[in-house]
This record gives structure tokens, sequence and C-alpha cells, in this order.
């Protein structure tokens, strides 16, 4: 079977519009320089996009060729680099020979320019017969009185030298080469001198490196950057070398170009895994980060610290503070990127001083000309969270600082000071007399529905003594305000809020106007106007200041927190009916008003001063409130005062006993298996590169991106991934193997022709639906009867969403007088290739389920009948993380609701809530909602359900 070579291809242009062979060959024979200059223009990018125009080789010879004029001269030597310039068999074109005179000659020029340029161009030539003549006038050049032809001429000798026959036609190149290296000023020349000699001649470099160890740290940067590509190469063929060169990686670290610090940094990390070493490094790497503006450099410079954490996480944590600097940045990634390495390196010694840091920049995002300040607080927030969790003993330094953003201007940071003071009450007993006195005393200052929730769960919870008790009820009592909530007027009007939950306070209406005439309540009492708005809520005439929390988001219909209001009054009072110093009038005193509170709040929500009525759910649960304090029932006390804090405290149990085994797991990989294969890497296939090609470092890592490690794996699976594109009867077969590698798609197409003629300019004809882009146009080829072709064609990916490519195959056949035809089946593009498991907190996910616009809404369509074995088919089918802990999971209710998450190499984010239940028949019923920032996320991601969820 015959394999497809691509051949090589220096540069790419893209070029849409074709021109005219005629049109462009008539601009090349007139005598304008400028349309000279655009015909050859036009000419290079069509010959570039696959167009072959033989019949322009001859007019260029003839008008193009003997131009002074130097954009023509430039444009002419691309046009030789891309033209095809040998045969079918490999042999060198005739017509070849015409051009090498004009070589010789524009290496003999006496503008400097013209010798550089061509001097440049030859080295993109692998002809052999076109730079055999030529080599004495580039040899010459070496001598040019001006450094752009001697720094070319270097590079032209560099790249003539590499090829298989380099070494016959230039023997003494290297001994040439090092004269020039002793006699050069130019920097840029010798820096090229000096890489040709590390490529081809590393002895030369290295005894000339030695003897100048002294100089070194006084030559450009460049330079330098090539001794230290030197040192790595000699240390990594022969260890024993690196005694020697220490000197001069130590002279270069005091450096004053940033580049030759950063790369001496990551040459002592590899050659060196001494603490000295590692901890040189790292102080390099940390002055990087604080002395350079380009966040770029920062974030690359985060990732080296990152690496030398992962292996030397002891000796990174005395740098910890040094890096604490870059919080000081602006941009937020950076800010991230150093939280997270920071918080990884944490230990009992330097926690107090990390806390500090963190405390000062929490108290600079107060400041109103900070960018980002309430994004960097709630980071902040959840770094000290982190810190506190781990380490106790600083949690009680720093929960009264973060309680005073309990009442912040945006939800994010007071949600999760919240939810730290939370925890924090769980987990740390001793603070919690401290931390309920705070928090009472700021609960007036919360803006947020959401945050109040929390806090009146923590009062309810957490307040056991008589004067915690009281002191809660006094602080409920007051951000309720006078009761009842609405009461009517003489005209039968109820003054109130709208029906809508406002962000923060809402400002209120307009006084009611002040009358005396009397007004009859609803108890049947009179009262007069004055009197009456003084009693209404935050919407009254004492103004928004005045206007209490509670009262503010009940008038605006937020009934759940009524609800969340009522149970926490529940457990207050039923804790304080059980303590056994608290007098009976007392206790039933305040079951008495608590109970007010509550209906007050019934009767407020099926008032019509709102615009919505409250909820049933709302409803129910106050209800149940005032059922459980009307009526002593020890069972239902249980409930109320030990269940639901046993529940809080199993799903501390569970987070904590999750994050100890993840941490685990993670420290007990092992970098090698027992049984792991040894890879010897001269034994490995050369795949056409040289022996010292194949040592060099960027060759390496050029292999491990190109999969040549995995090349066994791939050759395995490769069946899998090939698709019928054609039926076995066409006369033309063929069948694609499909790639995917984030942003790229490679169709390798192997053409088969069955017939018995021979089938001329053959082309693979594609589109794509959806947001796919060709990379190049097709080529025509010319197949024998029997043979075989492959054609690979390049798409970009530039979205997740599914697409398809299409196309067909156009032919002529001997003897047909017209083309014919071969409609491709479609290949469909799974977005399983772009999506991976990912992993946010719970916060975080609400907050994006309720920003994203885009929903899907699948209803549930399968044969599966237990509601955890269809969340493992759907995880496994939509390539997700299930949020949703475990524990959460367990039980046979025949009712099942979770979050997954998934992340796309587009940096998309899709979230995916399961709702399912188990009818009587056994059958499964629910919907699956799917919700993206982008509209081709969801829809994919719905098609991939609805195919798959059957099982």
């Amino acid at each position: 079977m015959a394999i497809a070579v691509e051949r090589s291809c220096t540069f790419l242009v893209h070029f849409d519009k074709a021109a005219s062979q005629s049109e462009i060959k008539e601009a090349l024979e007139g005598s304008d320089s400028a349309a000279k200059v655009q015909a050859m223009q036009k000419a290079i990018m069509m010959l570039l996009n696959g167009e072959t125009l033989p019949a322009l080789f001859i007019t260029i010879v003839r008008y193009v060729l003997p131009s002074e004029d130097h954009t023509i001269q430039k444009l002419l030597l691309l046009y030789l680099e891309t033209i095809e310039k040998t045969d079918s068999s490999g042999k060198l074109l005739p017509e070849m020979i015409l051009i090498c005179q004009n070589l010789r000659n524009n290496l003999q020029h006496p503008n400097e320019y013209i010798r550089g340029v061509t001097l440049r161009f030859l080295c993109r030539i692998r002809e052999e017969e076109i730079l055999e003549p030529l080599i004495p006038s580039i040899l010459a050049c070496l001598e040019h009185r001006h450094s752009y032809v001697r720094r070319n001429a270097v590079l032209a000798i560099n790249a003539l030298y590499k090829l298989p026959k380099g070494e016959l036609l230039l023997q003494d190149a290297p001994e040439l080469i090092e004269k020039v290296l002793q006699s050069e000023q130019d920097l840029s020349t010798k820096r090229n001198a000096f890489q040709m000699l590390c490529n081809h001649a590393q002895d030369l470099a290295t005894n000339y490196l030695l003897s100048q160890v002294d100089n070194v740290a006084h030559w450009g940067d460049i330079l330098q950057l090539a001794v230290l590509e030197l040192i790595r190469k000699v240390c990594r063929g022969a260890p024993a070398e690196k005694g020697r060169h220490m000197k001069t990686i130590l002279a270069l670290l005091q450096s004053t170009s940033t580049a030759v610090v950063y790369e001496c940094a990551v040459t002592l990390v590899s050659l060196s895994q001494a603490p000295t070493a590692i901890r040189a490094a790292a102080n390099c790497f940390c002055q990087l980060l604080v002395s350079q503006s380009d966040n770029n450099v920062k974030l690359i410079v985060l990732d080296r610290l990152q690496e030398l954490k992962a292996r030397h996480r002891e000796v990174m944590g005395e740098s910890l503070m040094d890096m604490l600097r870059a919080l000081a940045t602006p941009n937020m990634d950076i800010r991230k990127k150093t939280l997270d390495i920071a918080l990884d390196l944490i230990t009992s010694r330097n926690i107090d001083e990390v806390v500090m840091v963190l405390k000062k920049e929490i108290m600079k995002t107060q400041s109103k000309e900070l960018e980002k300040g309430a994004e960097y607080r709630q980071m902040l927030v959840q770094a000290i969270h982190s810190c506190a969790v781990r380490f106790p003993d600083v949690a009680a330094s720093v929960v009264h600082l973060l309680m005073d953003f309990l009442g912040d201007l945006n939800i994010a940071p007071a949600l999760d000071v919240v939810f730290f003071v939370r925890e924090i009450m769980e987990t740390n007993p001793k603070l919690r007399p401290t931390i309920l006195a705070r928090l009472l005393d700021s609960f007036g200052s919360i803006r947020y529905s959401r945050v109040c929730t929390c806090a009146l769960w923590i009062v309810g919870e957490y307040c056991t003594s008589p004067d915690d008790i009281s002191a809660a009820l006094e602080v409920i009592k007051a951000s309720l305000g006078p009761l009842p909530f609405v009461r009517e007027d003489a005209d039968g009007e109820e003054p109130g809020a709208n029906g809508t939950e406002p962000a923060a306070a809402p400002p209120p209406p307009p006084p009611m106007p002040a009358s005396n005439r009397p007004a009859v309540l609803p108890d049947g009492s009179y009262a007069s106007q004055t009197a009456l708005a003084d009693t209404f809520a935050g919407a009254t005439a004492l103004g928004a200041a005045a206007a209490p929390n509670l009262r503010t988001l009940l008038l605006a219909g937020d009934f759940f927190l009524g609800a969340v209001v009522a149970g926490a009054l529940t457990k207050l009072l039923l804790r304080m009916r059980e303590l056994p110093g608290v007098a009976t009038a007392l206790a039933n005193r305040a079951t008495a008003e608590g109970m007010l509170a509550i209906a007050a709040m019934l009767l407020l929500g099926e008032s019509s001063v709102l615009a919505h009525p409250a909820d049933g759910d709302s409803i129910d649960r106050m209800i149940t409130c005032l059922q459980v304090l009307a009526a002593s029932d020890p069972g239902m006390e249980a409930v109320w005062l030990e269940s639901c804090r046993g529940s809080f405290t199993s799903m501390i149990a569970d987070k904590q006993r999750r994050e100890a085994a993840e941490a685990k797991s993670q420290a007990a990989q092992s970098v090698a298996q027992p049984d792991e294969l040894i890879d010897f890497v001269h034994l490995k296939s050369r795949r056409g590169l040289s022996r010292l090609e194949l040592e060099d470092e960027v060759a390496n890592d050029l292999q491990r991106a190109t999969g040549l490690a995995d090349a066994d794996a791939q050759d395995a699976n490769r069946l899998n991934r090939v698709l019928q594109l054609t039926g076995l009867a066409d006369p033309v077969y063929a069948e694609a193997y499909v790639t995917v590698h984030q942003y790229d798609i490679v169709l390798d197409v192997t053409v088969i022709n069955r017939t018995g003629d021979t089938l001329q300019n053959l082309c693979l004809e594609l589109a794509t639906m959806g947001d796919l882009k060709l990379v190049e146009r097709p080529q025509n080829y010319t197949l024998g009867p029997g043979a075989t072709r492959t054609v690979r064609a390049n798409i970009k990916v530039s979205s997740t969403e599914t697409g398809a490519i299409f196309g067909n195959v156009v032919y002529e056949a001997t003897g047909a007088s017209e083309r014919s035809v071969v409609v491709l089946n479609d290949v469909h593009i799974d977005i399983m290739d772009y999506i991976a498991p990912a992993t946010c907190a719970d916060v975080q996910f609400r907050s994006m389920w309720a920003e994203f616009e885009w929903e899907n809404k699948v209803a549930v369509n399968t044969v599966i009948t237990d509601v955890n074995a269809f969340l493992d088919h759907i995880v496994a089918a939509t390539n997700m993380r299930c949020l949703t802990p475990p524990s959460a999971l367990t039980g046979e209710c025949g009712f099942l609701a979770a979050n997954l998450y998934a992340k796309s190499v587009f940096g998309e984010d899709a979230l995916v809530n399961v709702s399912i239940e188990q009818g009587p028949d056994g059958r499964l019923a629910g919907f699956i909602r799917i919700r993206s920032k982008t509209q081709g996320i969801a829809l994919s991601l719905g098609d991939k359900l609805i195919l798959k969820q059957k099982g």
C-alpha cells in the first residue's frame, strides 16, 4: 500500500481569492515594478494553497530574474522556496539549473541586503545539487565587511551542514566556524556561530566556553542563552560534567537580563535536585514574579513554581512569603494562581504570617479604588476559610475580621463569610460564644435573604444558654419590627412593597399622608393615619436606614425567609422551654410572642398588598411551626432540636472524610509503579530524526507532544476510530481515521481506486457545518488502477458544538467526458471529545445556574429502573462529574436529585441537574436540565443525553 508523504513547507499564507494565470503572466511581462510585486504575491499565495502554475516559471526567469528591485528579489526568493524543485522520483528538475547562476551572482552582489536575504533563502533549501556549486560563495561571505552578511552566512553553513551529505560538502565547517567565533565582534554573529558548534561540534563549543568562563557574565543575553542551552545538553549526556559548568550558571544568575535569569533557574532545576539549587531557583522565580510587569511572564513563572512545589514542597515553603508579594498584581488570574500555590505550602510554622498577609489584603479590598475588589475579597475569604479549617488555632484571629463583611454590598463575599462561620461553629466549639455574640450584633446589617437564612439557622442551632436565647429572640423581634405587617386604612387600601426581591434594602415609598380621620383596625379598634404611618414595615416614613432587614425582605415577598424565621423561632422557644432555669411564665410569654410573629407572617402572605401571595411550601412550614409550639410532643421536639443538627454534623464529617481521602490518594500516587517498564531512549524509533536531534530537549518534548510514547496504544485503538465514507461497490472507496486534539481535528482519508482505469484530477472536496473550519484547500491527485492515496485534511474547532463534515470525491476517468462524483458519508464530531469532568463549589454552581441563560430540558425516557444506576449511566455517558456527595445519594426512597458539572477545552461551563423518581410501575420519570452560557453546548449535550439515556 502506498503511503502519502507530505512535503515540507517553510511558511503558510492564507489566500481566498484565486487569480487568473494569464493576468499574472501579463503583469510580470510588463515594466511596472508595482504590478510585478502584486503579481508575484498572488503567484506565491496560489502556490501555497495548492495551485500548480507550471507555465509561469519561464516567464519569471525571463522577466523577474533580471530585476534590481529589492522587493521583487525578495519575492523571487519566496517563489523559489515555494515551488516544487524535484520530480516524482526525487531528482532535481532541469530548469532549476537556471537559477543557480542567479543565486551565485546574488551571493557576490555588492549590496549587503541582496547577499543577506539570499543566504537566508539558502537555509531553507534541501536540494544538494543546488547548494553544492554555491559553497565557495557562501564561505566567502564569512569575511564580508557587514555583520548582516556574516550572520546569515553562518546560518547558511549551519543549515547546509545538517543535510545528509553536509559533512562531505563542508568537512572543515566546525573548525572554520570556531575561527570565526574567536575573531568575531558582532553579538548576533557570535551567537549563530556558537549555536552551530553546539549543534554539530559540542567538544569545540565546550572548549571555547571553558576558555572564556571568566568573560561569560559580560556577554550579551542572546549568547548567554545559547551557553545555557549547551550546558543542559552536555550535562544530559554526561552528568559528571555538571561540576565544571556550575560556576558558569552561578555567574549567569547575576545577569541583568530577566530571560537569562529565568533560563538559569530552569537549568539549575534540571541539573540538580539539591535543596541549595532548588532554593536558589525558587528565589529567582520569586524575584521575577515581583519585578516583571507582563502578566504572561508572571503566569509562566507561577507554572514553574507550581512544578517545584509538586516535587520540593519543604524547600518551597521557605519562599512562600516572597511568593505572596504577587498578590499586589491587579490581575485576578495571577492572584488566584498565587493563592492556590500558597495554600498548599502552608504549615503550622508559617500559618500566622500567611494569615497576617491575607488580613492586610482583605482590608485593602474595602477601598473603592481597588479594581474588582468584591471578587478579590471573595477569593481572600475562601483562602482564609481554608486556612481556618486546616489550622483551627487561627480561626479565632480571623473570624471576627470576616464577620464585618456579613453586610457586604456584594452577595458572594457575604455568603462565603456566613458559610465559613457556620462551619467554624460546628468544628470549633470553643469559639461559639464569641461568634454568636458578634453575629447577633451584626445581624441587623445583613442585606441579603440567603445570608439571613444561614445566619438564622446558626442562631437557631447554637443558642443554647438562656442569655443567648433571649438575645437572639430580641434581635429577631427587632428585625421583624412592629406587628402586624399590614393594616387596612379607612379607604380600604393596604400599603406594602412590591413582589420582587431586592438585591438590598429597597428605598421606601412616599410616606402616607397624615390625617385626623380615624381608621378601623382589624381588631375593631381605631387609629389615626399618623399612627398608621409609623407602624408599617421598612416602607414607612421612618426612612430606609431605620427599616429592619427582615421586615423589608418579607414585604418584598420573600416567604422562604419567613419560613426560616419561623423555624429559628421554633427551635429557640423549644430549647427555652427545656432549660431548667427559665421560669414557665417567661417561656410562655416568649412562645406567645413567637407565635404572634409567625401568624403575622401568615397574614402577610394572604394579604392583597403583595403582588404575589406566599407559596404553599412556606405556608405549610409556618403552620407546622405553630403546631409544634402549640402542642408539646417529645418526638417532634427531638426532630427539631437534635435531628437537624445531626444532619449538618454528618454533612461536615462526610466532607472532611472525602477531603482527607482525596489528599491521601494524591499523596499516595507513585511516580513509577514497581512493575512499570523502563523506557530506553536509545532504543526508540528515530522516525527520521538524527541522533543529535533526539538528544536535544526540544526534540524530546516534541516527540512526547506528537504521541511517540503512546504510539502503540494509538495503533491498537486505531480501528475503533475508522469511519467508512463510501460503499464497497463504489468505484472509489474511502475511509477516514479521525484524530481529535483540543482545537484541531485531523482527517486521514484513505482513497482506493477500485477500477481498472487511471483516475485523473481526483480531489477530496470537504465542507463543514457548525463551528468548524477547513484550514487548507484540497489538492488534485492521479491514481492508477488499484492505487491508494492518503489525503490529510486539517480542521479547526472554535467552540463546543456538535458539527458535521461532509463532502464528495470528484475525479476524471479515462475516456469519460464528464467528471464523476462519489458522495461521502457525514462525519459527526462528538462533543465528548471536548468536555472533561471538573469540580466547583456548591455556591459557585448555584451562582452559575442562576446566571446562565441557555437551558435545555430533556425528559427522562429510559429502560433503567434504578435511580442510582441511571445516574451512574448518565455520568459515564456525558463525561461529567457528580458534585452531589455519595452520602446524599444513599437510601431507597425512589427519588434522586443530583448536580453534574464539566468544563470544555474552550473554558465553557456545562451544568446539569438530574431530578428523577420511580413511579408505581417501576419506570423512571423526571427531567434532566442542562444550563450553559452558550447555546451550542446546551443543545449538543442535550442531543447526546437523548441518544444515551436509554442505556
